[in-house]
This record gives structure tokens, sequence and C-alpha cells, in this order.
């Protein structure tokens, strides 16, 4: 077996390159024949990185760096037929999607031993437009458009905190978007504060954004924020971080989809947030793709309601439940 290490030299506090030697010892172990491949600044070199290897048959690609560097390898894979298993290293600011498989986050060597438990998570994939694919959040409007102007060097110096300081300094300038937003056979057609896309339950470090999120059913997981003031999106947070309450705010339509389209209305623009970089502008289409990808996750601690388990589709669904209704009908039949 072959396991291709993909890191991002510049993440987090630039661990990696402490590191580096100890993850490709630790997968050694494991079985695999082991090389590394260092991002640059050149564009797609990650992504471009992750196609070439994936073509050359290897076996596991590691994706470390933050949920930047996991959305470039996943876009190098994506359109293949045949896409190998993915483990990631979170080495990132917030780290959503090592949040959601729930991947130690303190040091890249206690983060690369989940393969070793071998446990797996067939993933859900988003597909925005034709060809931009994204692992863990769709945004767009008021809040979400702060990710485009934190400056990398600060992210990796003050972390977290360097977007919750551009946050605060945002908040006097939200104003609402006049947007339609169609979500399978339902339509919002009005201002909106922002909306949140979701594939896992963790966006911006915050947990509980979408209390009931599945990671392999083939549903996004929607939150759209009406027009709002700042002192309701101070308290529709407040609500999020108590336990996921915020979903049933009257401010809040919250929703299961498997295909949304947003546009937006009046001629203005509508920027959407793709993992936290720019994904183009909308109008877009964005679609799951179910169970797409299979990611080492720490499945121990994940919770059973988050994980289908299974590789399922939606008109296996059904006929076994036809089935079922069936072998349960022959059964009392037989003890009447």
């Amino acid at each position: 077996m072959r396991a291709r290490v993909i890191y991002n030299p510049t993440s987090g506090k630039e661990l990696m390159k402490k590191y580096l030697a100890d993850v490709l010892n630790e997968l050694e172990q494991m079985g695999y024949e082991t090389s590394a491949f260092a991002t640059t600044p050149q564009k797609n070199s990650a992504k471009n990185e992750a196609k070439r290897a994936a073509l050359d048959g290897f076996n596991l690609i590691v994706a470390a760096g933050g949920d930047g560097t996991i959305n470039e390898v996943v876009n190098g894979i994506a359109p293949l037929p045949h896409r190998p298993r993915m483990a990631i290293i979170p080495a990132g600011t917030t780290n959503d999607f090592a949040r959601a498989l729930k991947i130690p986050r303190r040091t890249p060597l206690e983060a690369i031993k989940v393969v070793a438990k071998n446990q797996t998570v067939n993933m859900d994939i988003g597909l925005a437009g034709k060809e931009h694919y994204f692992i863990n959040i769709a945004a767009g409007g008021g809040l979400t458009e702060l990710t485009f102007e934190v400056p990398s060097e600060l992210k990796t110096t003050f972390g977290y905190l360097a977007y919750i300081a551009k946050g605060a300094e945002m908040l006097p300038r939200i104003k609402p978007i006049n947007m339609r937003i169609r979500y399978d056979e339902k339509v919002w057609e009005g201002n909106t504060s922002m909306f949140f896309v979701g594939l896992t339950n963790s966006v911006g470090g915050f947990e509980q954004y979408a209390p009931n999120a599945r990671l392999d059913d083939g549903y996004f997981s929607l939150l759209i924020v009406k027009s709002a003031n700042i002192v309701e999106i101070m308290r529709l947070i407040t609500l999020m971080i108590n336990d996921g309450k915020h979903i049933d705010d009257k401010k809040v339509i919250y929703a299961k989809a498997k295909e949304i389209e947003i546009e937006s209305l009046d001629d203005e623009r509508l920027m959407i947030n793709l993992d936290g970089d720019y994904g183009g502008d909308a109008p877009i289409v964005l679609k799951t793709l179910p169970q797409h990808i299979k990611f080492y996750a720490n499945l121990d601690d994940i919770s059973d309601d988050a994980v289908l388990g299974y590789d399922v589709k939606d008109d296996e669904l059904d006929e076994a439940a036809v089935r079922f209704v069936t072998q349960y009908e022959n059964y009392t039949k037989k003890e009447e």
C-alpha cells in the first residue's frame, strides 16, 4: 500500500514541519510506503498533486493543513471515478472538518494515529456549480464575508481569535441581501442576513450549527438567517452555542435538502464562501454527492446519530422498506 502526505508548510503554527518525519514513520509502521509533498503558493498546488497521486494508484492521501488545504485535495480527487481513501491532519485555524470527524487537533502525530484504528466514514461531498467541490460549508452574506478579510498571517499568528476580532468589527456593517433560495421543493424569498449550507455540524469552531447533521445521509443542513439587526444576530449566536437552540428561532429557517439554488435579487452582488474561501458569485446551484469519499474518522467519539454507517441509495431504502413491510405482514398473518 502507498500513502501520499500532502501538507501545507505554512498552515497554523507550521507544526507539520516539526512532525513530518514522525508522521511518515507512523504510516510506515502501519504498512504504507509513504512519501510527502509540500504545497506551494502556486494556484491549485494541492489539488493537482492529489489528482496526480490518485491517478498514480496511491491507496491513501493524507491532507495536512487547514480546511482550505483539505478542500483542495478533495477537489483533486472528487471528479475521478476511482478515489483513494483520505485521512486528515488538522493544522489550520478552525479545523471544522477535523472537529466533525473527531480527529485529535493537538499534534499531527496524534491525528495520524486515527488511521491505525481503521474506522472510516463514507462522507458526503458538496458540488457547487459544475466543478467546485466543498467538504464542510457553503455560505453567503453578512459575517460569512469576514473569511475573505482576515489576512493569512493574522490567522497564523492569532488563530480563531482573528476571526472573532474581525467579526466584531464587521457587525455594524452587516446589511441584509434580498435573495431567493430554493431548497428541494420549497422556496424562501426575502431579505437575508446570511445563509449556511453545511455537510457537518461544525462551522467556524461552533459544533452546534446543525445539531441533527449526519455525515453520510446525502443531505445538506440549510440555515437561513432572515433580516436581523446586530442584537438579534448576537442573540442567535448565543442560542447556537447553547445546545443549538437557534434552529427553533422565528428569525431562522432550518431544513434538510439535497439540492439548493441561491440567487441574489435586485442585482446586488452575493459572494459565495466555500470552506472558508471565495467560491464565486451567485446564482449558484449546490448538490450533494452522497457517500462520495471514504475518510478515516474517530468513530468512537462520533455520535451514532451522526453517521448512517453503511452505503445506501434512496431506491435501496425504498426497496428495503417494502421488503420489511411485506415480511411483517406475512409474519402477522401466520400468527393469526
